[in-house]
C-alpha cells in the first residue's frame, strides 16, 4: 500500500471486506445469471472528516495548508523521506529536498487525488 493509500484510508476508513461464500461442491441447479445492481457512489466530505480528526487531536495543526501537518494529523510520520516518497508516488518532477514549493504541491496533489477518490474538497484547497 502507498503513503496516499495511508493517507486517504486514515480520512475515508477503511472499506471492510465481504467474504465470499465458499462454493458448493454439487450444484443443486443451474443459477440464473443476473445482472448487479448499480451501487451509488457518495462523496466523502474530506473537510468535515479532516475537523473531525482535528477536533479530537487537540494539537491545533495547520492541517489546510501544511502537508507535514496533515500527515501529522492522520497519525502518519511526517518525515522528510516519507514525503519524499510521497511525492514520488504522486509524480513530482522538482528537487526532493522538502523545500516549501515540494510541501505546498504536495498538500494540493494530495487534495486532487482524494477528490479524484470520491472525495469532496473544496476548491481552494485544489488550486
Amino acid at each position: 500500500m502507498g503513503i496516499f493509500s495511508s493517507i486517504k484510508d486514515a480520512i475515508f476508513g477503511k472499506k471492510a471486506v465481504a467474504a465470499t461464500p465458499a462454493p458448493s461442491a454439487i450444484p443443486l441447479e443451474p443459477a440464473a445469471v443476473t445482472a448487479p445492481e448499480p451501487v451509488a457512489i457518495t462523496e466523502i466530505d474530506v473537510i468535515a472528516h479532516l475537523e473531525e480528526i482535528d477536533a479530537n487531536d487537540g494539537r491545533n495543526l495547520n492541517w489546510r495548508t501544511s502537508i507535514v501537518d496533515l500527515m501529522k494529523m492522520v497519525g502518519m510520520d511526517a518525515s522528510l523521506q516519507e514525503r519524499k516518497d510521497l511525492a514520488m508516488e504522486l509524480g513530482y518532477t522538482g528537487e526532493l529536498e522538502g523545500s516549501a514549493a515540494m510541501n505546498m504541491w504536495l498538500h494540493k496533489a494530495v487534495m486532487r487525488e482524494l477528490a479524484a477518490n470520491g472525495g469532496k474538497v473544496p476548491a481552494e484547497l485544489l488550486d
